[in-house]
């Protein structure tokens, strides 16, 4: 899973890089050049862990997330670049991250802060990309329509039409993540990547004096932009990142002086892009490995088994599935999960549940 970080220029970005990637990928602030800088991080999972406690396995392999945090001068005085906004298209989320914090040793680039200005400037750049995509295709298929045969019309006449439907709903002001189409429309529009189709975990980067008043302002923010695609974490990423310098004792004792959440914007972020996304994950477990998947929710057994291997999905026969719980409390034995009735076979039509540890038998 891609996570890439956008941001305007001293929004502290690179601070939340920094913070989510604890680190495993750090650098400077307000660091400069063409390369993103990437950051992989093993998603916590009190599963994986328990069932290797079963196991020992000879190798553990939890879900990963790649944070990407994406260069300041990708966009330029006209808009992000072709090839900033190719990158860009690869990511399975945006992370946008906005300032709403007063610091005259860091300026804003506007002269002022204003959060909800910084957020309208880049949803609007972003809108023009996708725009310019759309109106560039639409002038390609008007030229190639001119010499098509009436028969061959149809199917392209059709496809203008809901490319026209998308460039309504942009010159409207919404990002095309909040049109409702269908599930072949969706599929039509997959190859063309546009970018403000992809969910988005807003981040309002707040100052230390603010900290007692993020979960109000955190509302604000959900009142005005939460919505489907779109969720919402306000955090001091300055102090978020030197948290993440820490040890875990010594980082709750100082979360908990401060009157922070527990759960750290690492964690707090996995969480709403598995939600954002759709996404959850289940179990392999033995002797060789015990591993996290990551899959959508509402896919069916054969397309889980598909995730491990396409033989498995080609081949597919029946799943042996046992919850997460009742294969540590069996120690890994399937003997003892029959006897108690907690293994169960189930075929192709079988929705996969989170936290389901599957055994998957196919033959092909």
């Amino acid at each position: 899973m891609d996570l890439g970080i956008i941001g305007k220029a001293r929004s502290g970005k690179t601070s939340v890089f920094n913070a989510v990637t604890r680190g495993t990928a750090q650098v400077g602030a307000y660091s400069a050049g063409n390369e993103p800088n990437v950051g992989v991080v093993k998603v916590p999972d009190e599963r994986v862990e328990a069932l290797v406690g079963v196991f020992t396995p000879k190798k553990t392999t939890y879900a990963e997330i790649r944070w990407v945090d994406y260069p300041i001068d990708g966009f330029g005085t006209e808009g992000p670049g072709r090839q900033f906004v190719t990158e860009l298209a690869k990511a399975d989320a945006l992370v946008h991250v906005v300032r709403a914090f007063e610091d005259d040793s860091v300026p804003h680039p506007e002269g002022s802060v204003d959060a909800h200005r910084d957020i309208d400037a880049l949803n609007l750049e972003l809108t023009f990309v996708d725009l310019g995509l759309i109106e560039r295709r639409l002038a390609r298929i008007d030229q190639e329509m001119k010499s098509m045969k009436a028969a061959d019309r149809a199917g392209v006449e059709a496809h203008r039409e809901l490319l026209g439907r998308l460039q309504a709903h942009l010159e409207s002001g919404e990002g095309l993540r909040s049109m409702s189409l269908t599930d072949a429309e969706d599929k039509e529009l997959r190859a063309y990547q546009f970018i403000t189709m992809l969910p988005v975990l807003l981040v309002v980067n707040i100052g230390e004096d603010d900290l007692g008043r993020a979960g109000e302002i955190e509302a604000e923010f959900v009142a005005r932009y939460g919505a489907d695609g779109v969720a919402v974490a306000a955090l001091c990423a300055k102090i978020e990142a030197e948290l993440a310098q820490m040890d875990t004792e010594e980082a709750a004792a100082f979360r908990e002086d401060l009157g922070l959440p527990e759960d750290s914007p690492r964690d707090r972020a996995i969480v709403a892009a598995y939600e954002l996304l759709g996404v959850h994950s289940f179990l392999t477990a033995g002797e060789d490995e015990v591993r996290a998947w990551t899959v959508a929710k509402g896919a069916t057994a054969p397309e889980a088994a598909g995730r491990i291997h396409s033989d498995l999905e080609r081949g597919f026969i029946r799943a042996e599935v046992a919850s997460w719980r009742d294969m540590v409390d069996a120690k890994g034995s399937m003997a003892e999960l029959k006897k108690a009735g907690k293994l169960r076979t189930e075929g192709k039509t079988y929705v996969v549940q989170d936290g389901d540890v599957m055994n998957i038998l196919f033959n092909v």
